[in-house]
């Protein structure tokens, strides 16, 4: 049965108090964020994520994934069914799903994802990346990679960015993630126990010379920069990606992925 479009306005208060959420000053006041996308709800609701509202228009719920979502909602908090102009002002890019939803941001504490690492962890750890695409990206990566944690390390985009979100297709609510000051991120995992090996385009050895076993956290900087100063530190490993063409650095998130798929390969090695 087609739901009736009960909420049709653009300046609603509901609808632009979600509008809002798309700056991230309104996110870190609120502690709110948006999920646009079924996939991305998904995995929010199979996380536990605290889904505050759900915003439908039914005309575009057309999958059996977004029917199953729209399903879990109706069952739980329930849902305002909207036009589909409503999802449009409220969706990120062009494509939508025809769910959107408020949810609280899960902690991104560095402690207690710390805390539940297994005994011989594979964590990124990214520092200063301002792209949100690039870190949703990244997390999408460690997800198939079977990563444990990502920390985001000197952040400039807030982790739960919306556009982070959809770039991870909601694998963000799957992993353990932090963000925390550089610093504090290398003496926690350096107290851990953890090698710590840096990707920096001067480096003397190849990232495929260099031991991905064991307890490792593999750190990568922003591509306009790289990493800063705080990763000088003799605790610290610097492994460099061969380059044989012009550039000088591949994009982070394809870096993330050349070198978590060579800790896949030896840690299955032995």
């Amino acid at each position: 049965m087609t739901l009736p479009a009960t909420l049709t306005s653009l300046t609603n208060p509901r609808v632009k108090a979600a509008v809002r959420l798309r700056d991230r000053r309104e996110r870190e006041s609120t502690g709110l964020t948006i999920v646009d996308g079924v996939r991305e709800l998904g995995r929010a609701l199979d996380a536990g994520v605290d889904v505050l509202e759900a915003f439908v228009a039914d005309g575009l719920v057309r999958t059996d994934e977004a029917r199953d979502v729209v399903g879990r909602l109706s069952g739980t908090i329930g849902f305002t069914s909207v036009s589909e102009a409503v999802i449009g002002k409220l969706a990120f890019g062009d494509r939508s799903d025809g769910v959107v939803a408020i949810v609280r941001s899960p902690s991104t504490e560095l402690g207690p994802v710390l805390d539940l690492l297994p005994p011989d962890p594979l964590v990124v750890v990214v520092e200063a990346v301002e792209k949100p695409g690039n870190l949703g990206a990244i997390l999408r990566t460690a997800d198939g990679a079977g990563a444990d944690a990502v920390i985001a390390a000197d952040a400039r985009t807030d982790l739960f960015n919306p556009n982070a979100i959809r770039a991870s297709l909601g694998t963000i609510f799957a992993l353990p993630v932090a963000a925390a000051p550089s610093g504090e991120v290398l003496e926690r995992l350096a107290s851990a126990g953890a090698r710590i090996l840096a990707a920096r385009v001067d480096a003397d050895g190849l990232y495929t010379e260099a031991d991905l076993r064991g307890p490792l956290a593999l750190v990568l900087g922003s591509e306009a920069e790289g990493l800063t100063s705080a990763w000088d530190d003799p605790r610290v490993e610097p492994v460099r990606i061969p380059m044989r063409g012009a550039a000088d650095s591949l994009n982070v998130s394809v870096a993330a992925a050349v070198l978590l798929y060579e800790a896949v390969r030896q840690r299955a090695a032995g």
